[in-house]
């Protein structure tokens, strides 16, 4: 009935039966069904309540929103809420049987090292033998059951969907990244988490939160409402790490590479042949490359043993195992041994940090050579200093597209341009053609030099004017390298 799925909104006005039974619930006019409830949420782009009529005209016989429309019809169950968004996600909650109330669901938030941390925690509870669950940027995956994504965080409808799925494969523990979109959409809301994961905070996203402070409040926010029963789990080295569990009634837990904290680590050996490192009083040998998978590693370490479960077993199992796919992916060419290495960095943070560990890993004569490019319609302030960073820590660097979206390649590549000072302007070099990027990259390489493609990681696919074209870095790269060995 559509009271129980009302049950923890905030419920202001009701107009109508609201004992009638709902065999499903909308947020977008198009899908409603007859008999359905829709659901009116202000999106950024488009408010769900200038849909109301066609959602009625599809069938629809209950709504929920924001504001009541101008006319009230006979036969039709109003709600009238405070918060849409949030009232989607309770009800959706509701409506597929509260999955996350029957097994471990465990959030993970920051700028960078979403993916990593929960795709490391999946493949290590799937090794310890439990059925588990993953929301990702990368994938979605049941089991061995892989859906492509759609979002880092799907809509509330979709995702409590897609955990009822999980829960019906049986799946014990469920790990999801949680962009700073889904918290303050509300796409999560009404979830039910057995812990929250931060890695770190850095520019990202200010085309949406419009400021820094803004940016870090979304995140916090999250772990303000995570209950007693759960754990909290922070960065410690991270400038706000202290900051983002402030609040939280949640179990506190610190991970450290620089200070003390309960999950302690320090690096005794960062190589292309991997990590090796103590954390706390176990040495321990990872096949994943640099600082800032150091800290990835801590807090999957850390969760685990949140979750309870035999550190040596935990640390073991983590020994072995590769990160996601596009995050510092690497392959080295046969006869001239150039590195290529494909990683997501999409942030100034990120590519500084895949950079800095590049720079570490060479012996001191091989070359960096970097291809990047900016998104476009996405945060215009963090171009220049892509490109100023891209410049200081590499010896080349090709500017070229990433997903120019709707916006003009060679207007994106002039914003990153700006950022480079008179010394570094003879170290770049642009081409809007990422294919022709990428190859010139390769072809500007001598014997064992490193060549970074940077921004676009596991993604498929070039964004081009609404239309996604086939475009896979890795592959590009290896025929790239095939053509410099001939």
């Amino acid at each position: 009935m559509l009271r129980d799925l009302l049950y923890k909104t905030s419920i202001r006005a009701v107009n109508g039966d609201t004992s009638i039974s709902i065999p499903s619930l909308h947020t977008d006019s198009r899908t409603v069904s007859e008999g359905s409830c829709f659901i009116a949420v202000k999106g950024t782009a488009t408010d769900g309540h200038n849909y109301i009529e066609a959602a009625l005209e599809k069938g629809a016989v209950a709504i929920v929103c924001e504001q009541l429309p101008a006319v009230i019809k006979e036969g039709i169950t109003y709600v009238q809420v405070d918060n849409s968004a949030a009232a989607a996600g309770w009800m959706a909650h509701s409506f597929y049987g509260e999955p996350t109330s029957h097994f471990k669901l465990v959030g993970v938030t920051g700028t960078n090292g979403k993916t990593t941390i929960a795709t490391l925690l999946f493949k290590l509870f799937s090794s310890l033998d439990y059925t588990c669950g993953l929301v990702s940027t990368v994938q979605y995956q049941i089991g061995e059951t892989i859906i492509p994504s759609t979002h880092t965080t799907p809509d509330a409808i979709s995702l409590n969907r897609l955990l009822k799925q999980m829960l019906d494969a049986g799946c014990k523990y469920v790990f999801m990244e949680c962009s700073s979109h889904a918290i303050e959409q509300q796409r999560i809301a009404g979830l039910q988490f057995a812990g929250g994961i931060f890695s770190n905070i850095t520019h990202d996203h200010l085309d949406y939160h419009k400021t820094f402070d803004e940016y870090i409040r979304v995140k916090k926010s999250w772990f303000d409402e995570l209950p007693k029963a759960a754990f909290a789990i922070s960065n410690a080295d991270d400038k706000r790490g202290a900051v983002m569990l402030q609040n939280t009634n949640a179990k506190k837990y610190f991970y450290s590479l620089k200070t003390m904290a309960a999950f302690k680590g320090k690096i005794l050996d960062n190589s292309l042949a991997g990590l090796h490192m103590i954390v706390n009083d176990t040495e321990v040998h990872f096949k994943l490359i640099g600082e800032f998978n150091a800290y990835n590693l801590l807090a999957v370490y850390a969760a685990a043993t949140c979750l309870g479960k035999e550190k040596q077993n935990v640390l073991l199992q983590l020994s072995s195992m590769d990160g996601a796919e596009g995050r510092f992916d690497y392959s080295i060419s046969p006869v001239q041994k150039v590195v290529g290495i494909v990683d997501y960095a999409h942030t100034p943070d990120a590519l500084l940090n895949v950079l800095a560990t590049i720079k570490n890993l060479r012996q001191g004569h091989e070359k960096i050579i970097t291809v990047v490019g900016c998104g476009g319609n996405r945060d215009k302030t963090k171009r220049p200093v892509m490109a100023e960073v891209a410049c200081e820590y590499s010896d080349k660097v090709i500017f070229t597209s990433d997903n120019p979206r709707n916006e003009d390649p060679l207007e994106i590549i002039k914003d990153m341009e700006a950022g480079v000072g008179v010394v570094a302007r003879k170290k770049y070099i642009s081409i809007a053609d990422r294919r022709e990027a990428i190859k010139t990259a390769v072809s500007l390489s001598s014997k064992e030099d490193i060549v970074l493609i940077a921004g676009k990681g596991h993604e498929k696919y070039q964004e081009v004017k609404g239309v996604k074209h086939d475009f896979d870095d890795k592959k590009v790269l290896g025929e790239m390298f095939e053509m410099l060995e001939k």
